[in-house]
C-alpha cells in the first residue's frame, strides 16, 4: 500500500471533500445580510481600505490585461511587472514587523539565515462574476452547516438542498464556516496545468522532479453546468497524469469530493504496468505522501473537518504571499529552488486581511498535528499561510500558497503551494514551474470542448498515452 501512496503522491493533486449530515446551525439574519454590497462587498470582505492606506479599498478586482488573449495565452502574464518591493522584512527587523507575521513566517525567518520577505504595494485583485455575487448574496441568509458532527455539511436553498454556486458564508460565524468558504472559493470551472514538484531535503539535495498534467475542477462554477452532472454533483474534482521522473510516469489519480460523503469518497489510481486502476478510499486526513507532507495539507487544508474544532479567532491584517506569479508563472524551477528555502526573488509578499482559524485536535481523534492555525484572505476566501504543531506545541510545519488571480475566469488560482518542515529541514513545493518549456497554466469557464478523463476507464486512456 505504502508504494500505491508514493504513486499517487506523484499527482501532485489535491481534494476537498464535503459532507452531508443531518444537525443543522442557522444562517445570518436578512438585517446581517444587508451588509452586504454597503460596508461589505457582496463576497463579505471589507470594502473599505486599511487605516495606514497600505490595504486599498475594493474596487472591482483586475481585468484581464490587454496583452493577455485566454483563446491563446499557454500561462498568465505578471500584470504588475514594473513593481519594485516598497520594503523587505528580514531576521534583523523582523521585531518592528512581528505584529503582522504570521507564527510560521517568524519561525522561517529564525531558521534560515538570508530569508526575506519582499513587500509590493496591496492589489486587492480577486474579481468575482455577477452571477457568483448574486448567488453568495441568496447564500448568506440561507446557507447553513449541517451534519451529525459539526462542519461535516453544508445545506442551503438551491437545487438538493445545497447552497448556491457561490461562497455559502460571505459573513461567517465560526471557523468551520470560514474553512468551508475555502472549500468553496471562486475558481474557474477547470484549472489545466504542468505541474512541476520538487522536495528538497535537509541537506539541500533535490530529489528528482514529478512533473504531471493535472486538472483541477470546481463544476459548480462551470458557466454551461458541463461539469455538474458528469462529476456526481462533486463540489470539487480532479485527475492527473505523472509524466516524470520515468520510473513513475503514468501513474494516474481520478477524484471526487462529493457534496454528501457518508456514501463514500469517488476516487481511484492508476499504476502503470498493471493496466486497471484501484480504489483510493483511506487518501486523506494525515496518510503520508513521500514522508514530506500530508494529504490533508495540499493546496493549504483539504479533507474532512471532523477530527479539529475549528474556532474562529477573528480577523486581523497580515503580510501573506498574494500575486505571485514568480513561482507559478514566470520563473524557472532552476531560478527559485534554494537549498534551505525559495528563492525570496519568487514570492510577493502584500498586506491583506485575513480570517484567523486556529483547529485543535479532538480528544481521542487521531492525527499527526495537535493543532492547525490557518490564515483565509477576506477577498478570495483562500488559505494563504498555515502552521501545524506537534503534541509538544512546537511548530512542525508551515505552509505558504501561491494564489494569483485568475483574470481569465475570475476568481482565485491558488493550485501551487511550498511546506516547510521545520522537524528535518525540508521543504516541498507543488505545482510551479509553468515557465517551462512546454508546459502551460490555464484556466477555463466551462469544461465543454475539453477532453479530460472523468471516469476510471478515461484514465486508463490517459495514463497510457
Amino acid at each position: 500500500m505504502k508504494s500505491h501512496r508514493n504513486l499517487l503522491g506523484s499527482a501532485m493533486v489535491a481534494g476537498l471533500i464535503v459532507i452531508a449530515g443531518q444537525t443543522s446551525h442557522a444562517a445570518v439574519s436578512a438585517e446581517e445580510a444587508k451588509q452586504l454590497g454597503t460596508t461589505l462587498t457582496e463576497f463579505g470582505a471589507e470594502k473599505a481600505g486599511s487605516a495606514d492606506g497600505a490595504i486599498p479599498a475594493y474596487t472591482g478586482g483586475i481585468e484581464k490585461p490587454a496583452a493577455y488573449d485566454p483563446k491563446t495565452a499557454i500561462r498568465f502574464i505578471d500584470p504588475f511587472p514594473g513593481e519594485k518591493p516598497l520594503y523587505a522584512v528580514t531576521a534583523d527587523n523582523m521585531a518592528q514587523y512581528e505584529a503582522v507575521l504570521s507564527a510560521g513566517t517568524r519561525q522561517l525567518l529564525k531558521t534560515f539565515p538570508g530569508y526575506r520577505l519582499d513587500v509590493y504595494p496591496t492589489h486587492r485583485s480577486v474579481r468575482y462574476t455577477p452571477a457568483v455575487l448574486q448567488n453568495t448574496v441568496k447564500n448568506a441568509s440561507t446557507a447553513k452547516l449541517a451534519g451529525s458532527v459539526e462542519g461535516d455539511a453544508i445545506a442551503g436553498a438551491d437545487k438538493g438542498n445545497l447552497p448556491y454556486a457561490g461562497i455559502p458564508f460571505p459573513i461567517p460565524k465560526s471557523g468551520f464556516e470560514v474553512m468551508w468558504n475555502h472549500t468553496m472559493r471562486f475558481s474557474g470551472a477547470v484549472n489545466q496545468f504542468t505541474s512541476t514538484s520538487v522536495f528538497v531535503d535537509g541537506s539541500g539535495s533535490q530529489g528528482d522532479p514529478l512533473v504531471a498534467m493535472v486538472y483541477w475542477m470546481h463544476p459548480w462554477y462551470d458557466t454551461r453546468d458541463a461539469l455538474r452532472s458528469t462529476s456526481f454533483d462533486a463540489v470539487f474534482s480532479l485527475t492527473s497524469v505523472v509524466f516524470a521522473p520515468p520510473k513513475q510516469a503514468g501513474a494516474g489519480y481520478l477524484a471526487f469530493y462529493l457534496p454528501n460523503s457518508e456514501t463514500g469518497q469517488k476516487a481511484w489510481f492508476y499504476i502503470p504496468g498493471q493496466r486497471r486502476t484501484r480504489p483510493a478510499p483511506d487518501f486523506g486526513y494525515d496518510t503520508q505522501m513521500y514522508g514530506a507532507v500530508l494529504w490533508d495539507e495540499l493546496g493549504g487544508f483539504v479533507g474532512r473537518m471532523d477530527r479539529f474544532d475549528f474556532k474562529l479567532v477573528g480577523k486581523k491584517e497580515m503580510l501573506v504571499p498574494y500575486n505571485v506569479f514568480g513561482v507559478t508563472n514566470t520563473m524557472h524551477v532552476k531560478d527559485y529552488i534554494g537549498k534551505k528555502f525559495l528563492n525570496p526573488d519568487a514570492l510577493r509578499w502584500e498586506k491583506h486581511r485575513v480570517w484567523v482559524v486556529d483547529s485543535i485536535r479532538k480528544p481521542g481523534a487521531s492525527h499527526l498535528f495537535a493543532r492547525r492555525t490557518f490564515y483565509v484572505d477576506e477577498d478570495c476566501w483562500c488559505v494563504v499561510q498555515s502552521e501545524s504543531y506537534d503534541n509538544a506545541g512546537n511548530i512542525a510545519r508551515t505552509s505558504q500558497v501561491n494564489t494569483f488571480p485568475s483574470y481569465a475566469t475570475g476568481g482565485i488560482n491558488g493550485d501551487s503551494w511550498m511546506t516547510y518542515d521545520f522537524t528535518k529541514g525540508s521543504y516541498y513545493v507543488f505545482n510551479a514551474g509553468q515557465a517551462e518549456e512546454g508546459h502551460i497554466m490555464r484556466d477555463y469557464e466551462t469544461a465543454e470542448g475539453l477532453s479530460i478523463a472523468l471516469t476510471p476507464q478515461a484514465l486508463i486512456g490517459k495514463s497510457s498515452q
